[in-house]
């Protein structure tokens, strides 16, 4: 019974590796000049960011899916 939770638990964690797929591929939501952040267009400035932010997700789901099954 506990593993059979524990893989539900790993399962949803995973769907996270998701977002930063749907955030990069929803244009319309970043298709944008303006507002520059540090003279970079918001366009490649949202692309740039979910690169850090899809690492940072993806170290997320690495230690709760599989350094979590050794604990």
């Amino acid at each position: 019974m506990e593993e059979r939770q524990g893989g539900r638990r790993t399962r949803w964690f995973s769907l996270l590796l998701l977002v930063p797929c749907l955030a990069v591929l929803c244009v319309p939501i970043y298709n944008f000049d303006e507002p520059r952040i540090l003279s970079i267009p918001f366009f490649y400035a949202w692309q740039i960011g979910w690169i850090g932010l899809g690492a940072i997700l993806t170290g997320l789901v690495y230690v709760v899916v599989w350094v979590g099954r050794d604990i």
